[in-house]
């Protein structure tokens, strides 16, 4: 028997098909040219390889016509039932909360929308994760809360909304650390913990752990992450991706539950610099209900891809951060991080960039100086989301503490479901309402800290600084980072950046930061980097499936020629990696280890569903009835399937 949670995936996402299908051959049915015109050759699409389709050659197949976002989309959603739970002998990634069931719907209305000419943004057709503390209007928000498993919305978030009007399909709500609280691993109540597709046994980092997870294994081509303390970047690094943490209110967080307002940031989780590059093209911008995104007035919003150039580190001056680690016995890698660290910068150099020491940026001053808002507006803000925010609630769980007609942090601990230890609970319920004493004397150090990181870039005349993300690689139980104090608690942008590999296939990555709303140039000198290096390699846990050609079917007038199967193109010449980490102890499944796959509905290459013309039919009934029973089973099994119940996990 399946097992169960990847079961249900697949009856969702083959009832999603049908229904699909159905209208599609509904519309074919009454087309006028239906009936009585000329037969002609058809020409079918085979299904798109993903493994390492970038947003932008997503596009490029798009655009050609040479794929659908149906089509897309199906592959997608295939990986997430084949991978995310137990199979073969990997444990799984756990790294989707629910994977959205009306994604290949929303597929079917934007393939429609190409073929007639209208595009809605940048972004238009191509599936996008997100992390499950985003608000979204048609699907729960859990910030991983078992407790919060039927916490509806009523909007999207801000975020959201910009994927959605630019086109994008959010095709699942990934998991995290619940309430984004852990930055060294991800786990939850709702899912579980959530496993790094480099090497299952290791942790994917956190809090974001779940996005990195699922765009490393190609559940989508990117995804969103949030970021209080390193929790973009940490996952991205050990999972070989571009993490990107913008400035400070450059991106809104409106809608997105929130951990600390001080901290936290909104940003694209990508295997490409020009993908985070056209994803803070569609985030970035002032949001008349987030205050912090005034700053985005600071810096044009609308050309960080155009930006985008293999010689930006030319003449920049950088400052490598360079300490004197401490061996860990319980963390190993620290000798290979710092020789691939090292060499990342050597790469800098040989771009043109002129590296120097930063003696003075020291660890007193990481912590010390730059400090920290703390987290004690943690359980304030929460409560204030909860009751600033139009939501259908879990049914009982307001009335576990206080008023009944408030939903608060208290609650869902009350509720006694929560993964976070007791330590943890103890002091984020000690938090004390906002504004108090202690909580502004907090702001007012952070908001020194800030003055003092921008005094140090202008101080040591530092384009950029570089470290890495890192200093050790992920283990079973740890996969944090060495500097997210220096952007979080000082709201600089940052980034981390594939820098390659260890003996054990662990991912390393290279941390570069830019001074307050450097935005543009901190990307053009990330996608520099890239471009000469080209480190990303996909895990080997989680290999492409097998794709079944589609077979054309002749007209009686013609014979159909032959299909093409297309591999994607790349919007970049890309340089063959050397070799294929092998991550420690895990073994690649075979294609008998992962659940078998149906292959998506074959559509015509011009203009989607074939008409009955170009199928050569002359009697309509049969496929009358065809339609109607597979809008009608597709449907029912859907509107079951809608309360279902995600379980959770310990």
């Amino acid at each position: 028997m399946p097992h169960k949670p990847a079961f249900r995936r697949v009856t969702q996402i083959t009832a999603a098909t049908a229904l699909c299908s159905g209208l599609a051959l509904s519309a074919a049915l009454t087309a006028p040219s239906a009936f009585g015109a000329p037969s002609t050759e058809v020409t079918l699409l085979a299904a798109p390889e993903v493994v390492n389709l970038s947003i932008t050659d997503a596009l490029v197949l798009l655009e050609a016509g040479r794929t659908t976002s149906v089509d897309l989309t199906q592959r997608y959603l295939d990986r997430i039932a084949a991978y995310d739970d137990p199979y073969g002998d990997q444990p799984g990634l756990a790294a989707v909360i629910l994977a959205n069931p009306d994604a290949l719907t929303t597929a079917a209305e934007l393939d429609a929308e190409r073929a007639a000419g209208t595009l809605r943004g940048p972004l238009h057709g191509v599936p996008i994760l997100v992390k499950d503390n985003y608000a979204t209007f048609d699907m729960p928000t859990t910030a991983g809360s078992a407790s919060l498993h039927t916490y509806q919305t009523e909007l999207d978030s801000t975020a959201v909304q910009r994927l959605r009007d630019a086109g994008a399909i959010i095709i699942a709500k990934t998991n995290l650390s619940e309430f984004a609280w852990h930055g060294t691993y991800t786990l939850s109540s709702e899912r579980g913990r959530t496993n790094n597709p480099y090497n299952q046994a290791n942790s994917a980092s956190g809090s974001s752990g779940g996005t990195g997870a699922a765009v490393a294994a190609a559940f989508a081509p990117a995804g969103l992450g949030t970021d209080s303390c390193g929790s973009i970047v940490g996952p991205s690094a050990h999972q070989s991706l571009v993490g990107y943490r913008p400035t400070m209110g450059l991106t809104s967080v409106t809608g997105i539950v929130p951990l600390s307002l001080r901290q936290d940031v909104s940003g694209p989780m990508t295997t490409t610099v020009t993908d985070a590059a056209l994803l803070m093209e569609v985030l970035a911008g002032y949001d008349p209900t987030d205050s912090q995104t005034v700053i985005a007035n600071e810096q044009d919003t609308t050309s960080y891809v155009e930006g985008l150039s293999d010689s930006a580190l030319e003449g920049q001056r950088i400052g490598y951060i360079r300490w004197d680690y401490e061996e860990n016995p319980d963390r190993p890698g620290l000798a290979e991080t710092t020789a691939l660290i090292d060499q990342a910068i050597e790469d800098l150099r040989a771009q043109g960039a002129e590296v120097v020491e930063v003696p003075a940026f020291t660890s007193e001053f990481l912590t010390g100086t730059l400090k920290s808002g703390g987290w004690i507006d943690m359980r304030p803000s929460i409560d204030s989301f909860f009751a600033s925010t139009a939501a259908t609630w879990p049914e009982g769980l307001a009335e576990l503490t206080g008023d009944p007609d408030e939903l608060t942090f208290a609650d869902v601990i009350a509720d006694g479901k929560s993964s976070m230890t007791q330590d943890d609970i103890d002091y984020f319920l000690s938090n004390e309402d906002i504004p108090n004493a202690a909580y502004d004397a907090a702001v007012a150090e952070q908001d020194a800290g800030k003055a003092a990181m921008d005094q140090f870039f202008i101080d040591n005349d530092l384009d950029a600084l570089a470290m890495p993300t890192s200093a050790t690689s992920a283990t079973p139980d740890w996969a944090g980072t060495t500097f997210c104090d220096l952007g979080a608690n000082t709201g600089i942008p940052t980034v981390s950046l594939p820098a390659g590999f260890t003996s054990t296939g662990a991912a390393v990555g290279l941390e570069l930061a830019a001074p307050r709303s450097q935005d543009a140039a901190l990307l053009a000198m990330s996608y520099d980097y890239e471009q000469a290096t080209q480190h990303r390699v996909a895990p080997s846990t989680t290999p492409e499936l097998a794709i079944e050609a589609p077979t054309p079917t002749p007209t009686p007038t013609t014979t159909a020629g032959p299909v093409e199967t297309v591999a994607p193109p790349t919007a970049e010449p890309t340089a063959e990696p050397t070799a294929v980490p092998t991550p420690g102890t895990t073994v690649a499944p075979t294609a008998s280890a992962a659940p078998p796959v149906t292959a998506p509905t074959p559509t015509a290459e011009a203009g989607g569903t074939p008409t009955l013309a170009q199928t050569g039919a002359t009697d309509a009934s049969w496929l009358v009835t065809l339609a109607v029973a597979l809008v009608a089973g597709g449907a029912g099994v859907l509107g079951t399937t809608a309360v279902r119940k995600r379980r959770p996990q310990a």
